[in-house]
């Protein structure tokens, strides 16, 4: 065959390197089996790591050759290995398995399709609109078999029986100087079996047996470079398989075959079938695991990477993408190879570097990464909580550097840092400072404390970088005392070390206390709180102190105070010019509410009244004394300024501070027990007034959680917020998921011990019989006493190796266990819980047990078998052994971040707001194509930005470019945040809508009950999302005129809205409004009656009787009333005899798709009014206002206004405003 030949490529960019054309080739249908080749531009060999602006030449429409390449040992091994990888391209067996960053989607089988290529209008007479039992309203099913629809029957296309490395490898000296690299061993479809070489030249079938070693070329001989080819010539059954396997590969959306940055494991699985693979079965022997470190040249050296990249030019635009490109790309490898190692760590696969210790001591390198287990090694955190305070420390730490990192401060390095938590122990996965190994710590440490503060060094440069840090971060310089009496100022906590490597670079490690200890949590005789924490409770004994606030709480904290001494300052100098003490005295008064003056007007008050000041000559010491005065009364540290910072050290009990003049150490001590307080009397009041107002609705744990950390509260308050949730009956849902959370947390909390203590030949026992206990309504569910595999029929005694210490988990029952969760409740959250078994606390507390066992496999690491779960049997068990399918790494890394794109993508939004939406929309395009440039082609930012670009596509007019977006965005959350993932669910949603656009009604229904179906699994039926759902599958069937269906999802969602927004609520007068509209379709005239005038009811309390909305449904009535009566006269002709021809038929128009979707958008809050263009002036005058609040998205054109408002209550009554 021909050596050399033309591809025509796709359109590529002058960036991308000339390897990514090589990837494209190996990707593409027509060439994915050519590996070994390189590209020629002329006569030139191109190199694979140039970039293609750089070579000369070359320009639009320039042809590139593809030269085939003879094979070496390497590039046999990957082509073979490329090959199989191309076989089981459709198999899904890696993403269950959590490998090689696969994972899973089932939008394309949830649609039976690619919407975009199936955009035909069926007639609504042929739509099934029917859902399956378990979605519809009210039903108490919940299987998790739909979860992954089809699971089992998706599999590649079979193309061979075997295909694996023969065992007449390595070929013996004679065949190497012949050529032979590699022997293979194939059994075809039909049954056929063969030896085939791997030679420089290509591929070629020899004349071996099972028995008989013959490498001369079979007869006749076929040579080709390509194994494939050589598969086709010899196997008909290969050659059509393989074409239908591409076939449907390439049908397969790109989304659903490009690997993810990170791994996302799947909590749920079917029985995979284990089928011989000796490439995989290489992979596994051969993998060094504990002598890679002997292994010269084969270990990446990570330190150094993550260090050079960070290192990289950053000045031009082009500069900042490729560095920060390359540091994502080092640090998602990095992550990758550290949790391999962790799993090879509690595994027993490395070898420790002290192996004399105990277990709990060992450290271990792999692979160029330190790690370390999460107990207190040598009394360590004695002192501070033991192993608590150990477990606790590494996640501290890893904030820490989250926190330097962000800073990006030239000079300043710190470590590759992940944290892992597998079968119950929490791995620390480090890169290496260079030299460190070499001697002890105590004498590479030239900055900061080994032992708490007895012994302390500085260190002149790192002074300068972490003074600069020290500002940003709102650290405050201080002076400790050593042993010896020597005074030294820090610029960080005692506990942050400064190392100088060999490589000669500034390291800091150990930043467990970047940020002041938390007051609440740590009982102190120095620690006066204020009477509100007091009566919370608080202070409260937690299991450690390395208790500390977060960043985003001291950022809130500085703000408020800075707001506040920015007004008080305008204020007082505005007065200076008065004379009348009443007016100082009202607004005084008033000073205490710092809501009302924004930032940045109190600034240029400042300014003003300063000017005004200077220019009247008013008396300087009068101004200095305002200034002052504001400083004491937010507590800032210089009399004459703003100066609020903390002291990590400041309660730190062996640090001994140097005393300095006036009393500011005890302003220290204030201002961290103020930002403690600020925490509780400002930002959890804060949060529950957001999640009153539904500013947001979280649906599981995890959003939850994130809710939490936005607001700066840490998740130890939220038995504290559990116990105010409670009393709020509108937030009843919220309380739900916070009692679920807090006790999910607890039980993981126990199974962290208690996983520690099994063996490994009875975890999948032990693991069952701890969800029996924990989930099961089973009263004695009973632990398998014995591995029977292993005990021989004929000898019934004793097991091998049985060790009886190791059986403490076969105690377990759901009583004792139960009691552990309520007493861990207690200690950890400080909550009463009132339940002491999973019935009673599932009743009380309206919590299903399926969502407790997603949430506690998530948390846990625990993948179960894809089945459908039986909770309510008091007899058997609910788990078996064999339903443990595997347990999996849970991972926590710092996410690097493409500054430039976040920067664009915020001023889109911006623009946005401000209504220039073309605009925005160009800006929030160059983000994500910057985004792609850095991330590669999934992350979850890329799966916002694209949800962001569909939706203004939406509401620009172009609902098929609307579609085509939220589609790869809804492909893409399931890939990369997962198939039951709450932003998944939301894409789900927006699809839908947009399907039904484009007129795909059929489509938007199946997406819808996907989203229903997922809302049941994670949450339940009682939260806002289901009854958003339910508002639009009904509003759909109600198109389609499917009345009786349509009323069931309305009046589902009427009894959730009622229940969370009230009974006046004006989401509730809309369901009142469609369920009277699908009643009427019905000739349920009555009811539809009484339904509409509760809709009036409403409008004319909440709107006024003068208003569109009330006098609309006014009419509405009216016209039942004529259609109720004019039915009742036809009932009665009937009943009376005067017509024999019986009740005539109810004949309703089905409603216009335009006033469909017109319900649809102002149900998910896209609302649009007609204004003049003379109004135009002054919407833009409103728009600004709004924009402070965040309240309203608007679309300005000449001559009309959209308004984009998400979920809120008042939508109605804003359009008629």
């Amino acid at each position: 065959m021909s050596r050399e030949s033309l591809i025509s490529a796709s359109i590529v960019s002058s960036m991308e390197l000339v390897q990514e054309i090589h990837q494209l080739l190996m990707d593409r249908e027509d060439t994915c089996h050519r590996t070994c080749f390189y590209l020629m531009f002329g006569d030139t060999i191109l190199d694979n790591f140039s970039e293609l602006k750089s070579i000369e030449g070359l320009k639009e429409g320039s042809k590139i050759k593809v030269v085939e390449q003879q094979y070496t040992m390497r590039e046999a091994r990957i082509h073979v290995r490329h090959i199989k990888d191309v076989l089981k391209s459709l198999d899904s067996a890696d993403a269950y398995n959590g490998l090689d960053c696969a994972s899973l989607s089932f939008l394309n089988t949830v649609t039976q399709g690619d919407i975009l290529g199936t955009a035909k209008k069926i007639p609504l007479e042929r739509l099934d609109c029917t859902p399956p039992d378990y979605i519809l309203p009210s039903s108490k099913d919940r299987p998790l078999t739909p979860l992954q629809p089809f699971a089992r029957e998706q599999k590649s296309p079979k193309c061979l029986k075997v295909l694996n490395v023969s065992g007449w490898n390595p070929p013996p000296g004679p065949r190497k100087v012949h050529g032979d690299l590699l022997y293979l061993y194939v059994v075809t479809l039909e049954g056929k079996r063969f030896h085939i070489t791997a030679c420089t030249w290509g591929f070629f079938v020899n004349q071996s047996t099972d028995d008989e070693f013959n490498p001369k070329p079979a007869n006749p001989c076929y040579l080709s470079h390509s194994l494939v080819d050589l598969l086709n010539h010899i196997s008909s059954m290969f050659k059509r398989n393989f074409a239908n396997l591409l076939k449907k590969r390439t049908s397969r959306h790109p989304f659903e075959r490009v690997p993810t940055p990170y791994q996302v494991h799947i909590w749920t699985s079917p029985h995979l079938d284990h089928s011989v693979d000796s490439l995989r079965a290489e992979d596994a022997c051969n993998s060094k695991l504990g002598y890679e470190e002997h292994i010269p040249g084969q270990t990446r050296d990570w330190n150094e990477e993550l260090q050079t990249t960070r290192e990289l030019p950053r000045l031009s635009l082009p500069e900042r993408l490729l560095r920060e490109r390359a540091i994502f790309k080092v640090h998602s490898d990095f992550v990758s190879a550290a949790t391999k190692g962790s799993v090879a760590v509690v595994e027993g696969n490395v070898m420790a570097i002290n192996p004399g210790e105990d277990p709990k001591m060992q450290m271990f390198i792999w692979n160029n990464i330190f790690f370390s287990l999460g107990f207190d090694v040598k009394d360590h955190y004695k002192e501070i909580g033991g192993d608590a305070a150990a477990y606790v420390a590494p996640r501290n730490d890893l904030q820490g550097v989250k926190a330097y990192n962000a800073l990006d401060l030239e000079g300043l390095h710190t470590l590759g840092t992940v944290l892992v938590d597998y079968r119950g122990y929490r791995v620390t996965a480090q890169s290496i400072i260079p030299g460190i190994l070499e001697r002890e710590q105590e004498q590479s440490v030239v900055y900061g404390s080994t032992d708490f503060g007895k012994t302390v060094v500085n260190h002149p440069k790192y002074n300068e970088l972490l003074k600069k840090a020290s500002n940003h971060l709102k650290i405050l310089p201080h002076k400790v005392i050593s042993e010896n009496g020597e005074e030294i100022e820090l610029f960080s906590s005692i506990e942050c070390k400064g190392i100088i490597g060999n490589d000669g670079r500034h390291y800091i490690l150990d930043l467990l206390r970047t940020f002041p200890p938390d007051a609440n949590f740590l009982p102190h005789e120095d620690i006066e709180l204020s009477t509100s924490s007091k009566q919370m409770g608080f202070p409260l004994h937690h299991q450690h102190k390395l208790a500390i606030l977060r960043q985003e709480l001291i950022d809130a904290f500085v703000d408020n105070r800075y707001m506040l001494f920015l007004k008080y300052a305008a204020l007082h100098l505005q007065l200076l010019s008065k004379t009348q003490n009443e007016t100082i005295k009202e607004i005084t008064e008033k000073d205490n509410d710092t809501n009302d003056v924004e930032t940045e007007v109190a600034k240029k008050m400042v300014e003003k009244v300063t000017n005004n000041l200077m220019s009247e000559k008013l008396v300087e010491k009068n101004t200095k004394e305002v200034i002052k005065k504001a400083a004491e009364i937010v507590g800032s540290l210089k009399e004459a300024d703003f100066d609020v910072r903390f002291n990590p050290d400041v309660f730190s009990p062996l640090v001994k501070h140097a005393t300095g003049k006036g009393d500011n150490l005890e302003k220290e001590k204030k201002l961290v027990v103020d930002a403690a307080d600020f925490l509780v009397t400002v930002q959890i009041p804060n949060l529950i007034k957001d999640l009153s107002d539904h500013v947001s609705a979280p649906s599981d744990g995890v959003t939850l959680i994130e809710a939490l950390h936005s607001r700066g509260i840490n998740v130890r308050y939220l038995g504290k917020i559990t116990h105010m949730l409670l009393k709020i009956q509108e937030l009843k849902y919220i309380s739900s998921l916070a009692v679920s959370e807090v006790i999910v947390r607890s039980a993981k909390h126990i199974f962290i011990n208690y996983v520690q203590n099994v063996e490994t030949i009875y975890l999948s026992s032990a693991v069952s019989h701890f969800l029996n206990c924990f989930l099961s309504s089973c009263n004695n569910p009973h632990p398998p006493i014995k591995n029977d595999e292993l005990v021989s029929k004929k000898k019934k005694r004793k097991q091998p190796f049985s060790n009886s210490a190791n059986n403490d988990w076969q105690s377990l029952s759901p009583k004792s266990l139960w009691s552990q969760i309520k007493s861990n409740v207690k200690s950890y959250f400080d909550w009463n819980m009132k339940t002491d078994s999973i019935d009673v606390t599932t009743e009380k507390y309206g919590l299903q047990k399926v969502s407790l066992l997603r949430s506690f496999c998530l948390k846990c690491g625990l993948q179960v078998v894809l089945r459908d779960f039986h909770f309510d049997s008091r007899n058997a068990e609910t788990f078996k052994d064999e339903d443990i399918v595997n347990m999996y790494p849970v991972v926590k890394h710092i996410n690097p971040r493409a500054t430039d794109a976040y920067n664009l993508y915020t001023a889109g939004q911006n623009k946005i707001q401000q209504g220039y939406l073309k605009d925005g929309y160009e800006l929030i395009a160059e983000a994500l194509n910057l985004l792609n440039n850095v991330y590669g082609a999934m992350h979850p930012e890329i799966a916002q930005c694209l949800r962001m670009i569909a939706r203004i596509n939406y509401l620009m007019g172009d609902n098929i470019e609307a579609m085509a977006y939220q589609q790869k965005a809804t492909l893409m959350s399931e890939r990369v945040n997962g198939i039951d993932s709450p932003y998944t669910i939301t894409e789900y949603t927006h699809l839908a809508l947009y399907c039904f656009a484009t007129h795909q009604v059929s489509m938007a229904l199946k997406l819808l009950y996907r989203a229903r179906y997922l809302l049941l699994i994670i949450f339940g039926e009682n939260h806002p999302e289901v009854a958003l759902v339910d508002s639009n599958i009904g509003v759909i069937l109600y198109a389609v005129m499917q009345y009786p269906l349509a009323l069931q999802f309305f009046e589902k969602a009427l009894e959730i809205s009622i229940g969370v927004y009230g009974e006046k609520s004006l989401k509730v007068a809309l369901l009142y409004h469609l369920i009277a509209r699908t009643q009427s379709g019905l000739g349920d005239f009555r009811n539809a009656l009484k339904n509409e005038k509760e809709t009036f009811t409403i409008y004319k309390e909440q709107l006024g009787p003068d208003h569109e909305k009330t006098k609309e449904a006014d009419e509405c009535l009216r016209h039942l009333t004529h259609q109720a009566v004019v039915m009742a006269r036809k009932i009665n002709e009937v009943i009376s005899g005067k017509k024999k021809t019986g009740i005539p038929p109810v004949h309703i128009q089905p409603p216009a798709m335009s006033n469909v979707l017109e319900l649809l958008n102002i149900i998910n809050g896209i609302l649009y009014i007609q204004i003049s263009t003379a109004d135009i002036e002054k919407a833009r005058q409103d728009i600004e206002k709004d924009q402070l609040k965040g309240e309203k998205l608007i679309k300005i054109n000449r001559k009309s206004i959209t308004i984009y408002q998400k979920d809120s209550d008042e939508d109605e009554e804003s359009v008629n405003r």
